[in-house]
């Protein structure tokens, strides 16, 4: 039992009035009253604002049994006697376990959606930019392979070793799909980060620890970015068909096959080192610049050199001067001893960018890959200087494909 009471909290005097246990009423000089709890974390001594004092119930009416409250009491504000102990007895259980109790306050009073909840609204908030497939297939994945295990857990304490056990059943026996889920449960994490309802972005690179090693090939597997350089290698050693050169940009750039494919001489700009992609070529029907590495302008270079210079003309026409069909890429990659998928190759560059560059902002990477990006994201960085990070980033990447050494700072284009 404390040492205030009701009626002593009602009298209280200007000053500093202990009830015990760290908890204490505060009364300034005009007479407004606040709760504060002093505990210690990490050795050190921390002092938490807990809310003002509820001067509306009746004396008597505040004993040990507080009145029921719709609301929870960390999330409560203005709290009488009771409810106070009842909060700083929560907070000082936090701290002993180890907890920040000021975030344990906070996180209450954000109140912190579920995982489920969270994915829900970041698909409402993204869908409008998303194809209509991507945006139902982005909830039913979480829903069956990421809601069974994080669907009620709140998004502000789902670390590496979660994500892991959610992809786990399915990384082997469905890679494409794990990667993919994967995928999803970071975006919704990063989503939850710009909320406000987490610390930190999702977490990258140690997700996979503790993973068994994805079998090599597969219809569906990425290739593993490290073995990116030597297949790079493999294709530039070899007669510069089409499908071969095509594969190399689209590794180079990390463009989707079918922007690849209808790619015209006229939307690249080779002086400023970017490709101007129009609305129509586009999966997201938005046009988008890829900016292009040293590496990958100049085999366009030896591509330009090799046509003719119509600018309508297609940068990898077939032998009627039609699109390549997706499968003359495909072949290329099968030729040179592979069986990923040349969409992969997109995962590849992401998990490199993720793991290797974790420097550069996650929203930097999804713009290379024309994901969609909030405009407040883009306006947050100067549209100038998002750009040039892309280019930094992208540059890097083709010196890693040309070398397996990346150099360079990704940050300053």
């Amino acid at each position: 039992m404390g040492k205030l009471t009701a009626l002593s909290v009602k009298n209280a005097k200007p000053g500093r009035h202990a009830d015990g246990d760290g908890l204490y009423l505060l009364v300034k000089p005009t007479g407004g009253k606040s709760w504060l709890l002093r505990v210690q974390v990490d050795g050190q001594r921390r002092d938490i604002g807990l809310g003002s004092v509820d001067t509306s119930s009746r004396v008597g009416a505040d004993r040990n049994t507080p009145p029921p409250i719709a609301i929870p009491i960390l999330h409560k504000k203005v709290l009488t006697l009771s409810e106070a102990r009842e909060k700083a007895g929560l907070l000082r259980t936090a701290a002993k376990s180890g907890l920040d109790p000021i975030a344990e306050r906070d996180r209450e009073r954000r109140k912190v959606p579920t995982f489920e909840e969270a994915a829900k609204a970041t698909h409402e908030a993204l869908k409008s930019g998303w194809a209509e497939k991507t945006a139902t297939i982005f909830l039913s994945s979480l829903t069956n392979h990421a809601y069974p295990s994080l669907g009620t857990m709140r998004v502000d304490q789902i670390d590496a070793e979660h994500i892991r056990d959610a992809v786990a059943p399915i990384w082997t026996s469905k890679p494409d799909m794990a990667r993919k889920v994967r995928f999803r449960i970071s975006k919704v994490l990063d989503f939850a980060k710009s909320k406000g309802w987490r610390k930190s972005e999702a977490p990258r690179r140690s997700v996979t620890v503790g993973l068994a090693k994805q079998a090599d090939g597969g219809n569906y597997a990425a290739m593993p970015y490290e073995q990116v350089p030597a297949l790079v290698a493999q294709l530039n050693a070899g007669a510069p068909t089409k499908g071969r050169q095509a594969l190399l940009l689209a590794i180079l750039t990390a463009a989707r096959s079918g922007e690849i494919r209808s790619a015209r001489r006229k939307h690249f700009n080779l002086d400023k080192a970017e490709w101007n992609r129009p609305p129509e070529v586009m999966k997201t029907k938005t046009a988008h610049t890829v900016t292009l590495s040293k590496p990958a302008v100049a085999l366009l270079k030896q591509i330009f050199e090799e046509g003719g210079h119509e600018p309508d003309n297609l940068v990898f026409p077939n032998r009627k001067g039609e699109q390549l069909s997706d499968m003359t890429l495909s072949k290329a990659l099968r030729d040179a001893g592979h069986a990923y998928t040349v969409h992969g190759f997109r995962s590849s560059f992401r998990d490199w960018a993720a793991e290797k560059m974790p420097e550069v902002p996650d929203a930097v990477a999804e713009a290379a890959l024309a994901h969609v990006v909030p405009d407040k994201v883009i306006r947050a960085y100067k549209r100038a200087k998002f750009l040039d990070m892309r280019r930094g980033l992208l540059e890097v990447w083709g010196t890693f494909c040309r070398t397996g050494t990346p150099t360079g700072d990704a940050t300053n284009g």
